[in-house]
């Protein structure tokens, strides 16, 4: 590249000294115009069948779309199947607006017109390309020339409404898109664009859609913003009209483009699901509603099974939603960092706890559960993974909640095997090592027979003296040892017991039970911290339906796993 880069000339800025977009803030959704049927139907390699253009449209309207750009029915008799067939069939529901665009031109807004007789609601979009380098180059007219051209077309199109209208009773309203605004000098969008307005018979009762596109995204976010309040504050008839944003990507910033141009006063958004479109896209609607969402503004849209949107996306496109899309894709809420990884079960944990009521989880935008997205994958266990990590999907998956103390223990055992695995290990696996870690454990002390009973010295007293006594037998060397013992309480007596057989190097430092199921079937687990004669810590873990015998299969795991380390040592 070296000096190659000297051939580009940096775009002009706008001489907007006093702009008024920085302090404002997006507290409601615009109006939302889906153009997948069209700007993203046309950028795919393999245009949509019909079918698939009717599965589209319909998926749309579940969403929640009042507008929808269908096509360009002038274009090809593909284009014109479309706007027929959802006309015909009564496909289109009361509330929902199709749109259709066209070049302003006579004999392809002529053919536009018969496409859509017989609709009830329609936006005629035509537009023509007003940039400084299309005038040069492509039309070599000057910007009287393009205006000219954009009336001429206005004036037919106004005409061919009130015949339509009179005949069919149809509500048609329009939108003008001087194309290429973004390479047009904002004098001559606003001068286009009110002469449009004007031949239109625009006012503020009967409002035209004003679409100021960013065709080809050729400066910063903040220029485009600068761009739009320009054209609101300067032109003769805004009241008159509804500022429209149709954002391509690029620079890769549509959706900051969109977002600051939205401070800038603009009141509509045209774009695509997943921001399929021409060369880098259009701006991706997906992306800009839920960031609006996770600001508490309420977006207008339903994205709450987002896979099902992205699964007749993908069907319909054969496009993939890629994984670290926004929102949608695979890998957007998981972690692999052990740090995140930790902050997020703080997260949830603390949501849990305190029963908030603003979602406050760090490294997490929204509540995966929102939009249908599982909890399962929000931490994913690789070689980068932490403590939180393993327990977070213990607790996620299987219902399992780690002693804090605990964790470390086990994200070790868990990091291990990562690093021999070599690649990430599914929640099963992780599963499967804290089964072989702890529950598994069954020498050098396999307790095989084993009950607990509450001694009663006054048989007239129905809640006894709280003495408990235990007897079990304890296998070992290959020989059966039975033992019993009483004691103030089940951990007492089975403590009382492992002495008679010289297990008495240890000392009991706390221990945390909970439910892992519920009804009839549910079982009791029990985490247990024990120390041995050196001060070294021993976890072990016990389930049963009684949740005594579940402490006292938990104290025996700790002692077996203690033995066990000693003697690999």
């Amino acid at each position: 590249m070296n000096n190659a880069y000297k051939k580009y000339i940096p775009f002009r800025q706008i001489p907007l000294p006093d702009r008024k977009w920085p302090q404002n803030t997006i507290t409601k959704a615009p109006v939302w115009c889906s153009v997948d049927l069209r700007d993203g139907n046309q950028a795919l390699v393999d245009p949509m069948n019909l079918e698939e253009k009717l599965n589209f449209f319909q998926m749309l309207v579940d969403v929640g779309f009042k507008e929808i750009e269908i096509g360009f029915p002038s274009a090809s008799e593909t284009e014109y199947e479309i706007c027929r067939t959802l006309i015909e069939r009564d496909l289109i529901p009361d509330d929902v607006t199709i749109q259709v665009l066209v070049q302003a031109r006579e004999h392809l807004i002529r053919k536009t017109f018969d496409a859509i007789h017989g609709a009830k609601n329609v936006i005629v979009h035509f537009y023509n390309s007003t940039s400084t380098l299309q005038r040069k180059i492509v039309f070599r007219t000057d910007m009287d020339g393009v205006i000219d051209i954009a009336v001429d077309a206005a004036k037919l199109i106004r005409k061919l409404t009130e015949k339509e209208v009179s005949e069919t009773n149809m509500n048609i309203r329009y939108e003008y898109s001087p194309e290429s605004f973004s390479g047009t000098e904002v004098e001559n969008s606003v001068r286009i664009c009110d002469e449009v307005l004007e031949t239109l018979g625009a006012a503020p009762e009967k409002k035209v859609i004003i679409n100021l596109p960013d065709t080809v995204e050729m400066c910063t976010p903040n220029t485009y913003a600068d761009q739009i309040e320009y054209c609101i504050r300067n032109m003769k008839h805004r009241d008159s009209a509804i500022i429209s944003l149709h954002p391509h990507n690029d620079r890769g910033t549509g959706v900051a483009a969109t977002e600051l141009a939205l401070l800038a006063g603009a009141e509509r958004v045209e774009g695509t699901l997943f921001g399929n479109g021409e060369r880098t896209g259009n701006v991706d609607i997906v992306t800009l509603a839920l960031n609006m969402y996770s600001q508490g503004v309420d977006p207008q849209l339903d994205f709450s099974d987002i896979r099902h949107v992205r699964e007749v996306y993908e069907h319909c496109t054969s496009m993939k939603v890629p994984p670290r899309q926004p929102y949608a894709g695979d890998l957007v809420f998981t972690a692999f960092s052990g740090s995140h990884q930790d902050a997020i079960k703080k997260g949830v944990d603390a949501m849990k706890a305190h029963d908030k009521p603003y979602w406050e989880v760090p490294y997490l935008p929204i509540n995966p559960a929102d939009i249908g997205r599982a909890y399962e994958p929000v931490i994913r266990i690789n070689s980068q993974s932490g403590k939180g990590g393993a327990a977070f999907v213990m607790q996620q998956s299987f219902g399992f909640q780690l002693p804090k103390a605990m964790q470390a223990e086990f994200g070790a055992v868990v990091k291990q095997a990562c690093d021999e695995a070599g690649r990430e290990l599914l929640p099963e696996e992780v599963y499967g090592l804290f089964s072989k870690e702890y529950l598994e454990v069954k020498s050098p002390y396999n307790l095989k027979a084993y009950k607990l009973a509450e001694e009663n010295e006054d048989e007239e007293n129905a809640e006894g003296s709280g003495a408990v006594s235990f007897s079990g037998n304890l296998r070992f060397h290959h020989t059966d040892h039975p033992v019993s013992a009483v004691g103030n309480g089940p951990v007492d007596a089975f403590f009382r017991a492992l002495a008679q057989v010289s297990i008495r190097d240890y000392s009991f430092v706390t221990y945390q039970e909970h439910a892992i199921s519920r009804g009839s079937d549910s079982k009791a687990v029990s985490y247990i911290h024990l120390k041995d004669a050196q001060g070294k810590d021993a976890f072990g873990v016990g389930i049963d339906s009684n949740i005594s015998l579940a402490s006292i299969k938990g104290i025996i795991c700790a002692i077996n796993r203690s033995r066990r380390a000693k003697a690999n040592q």
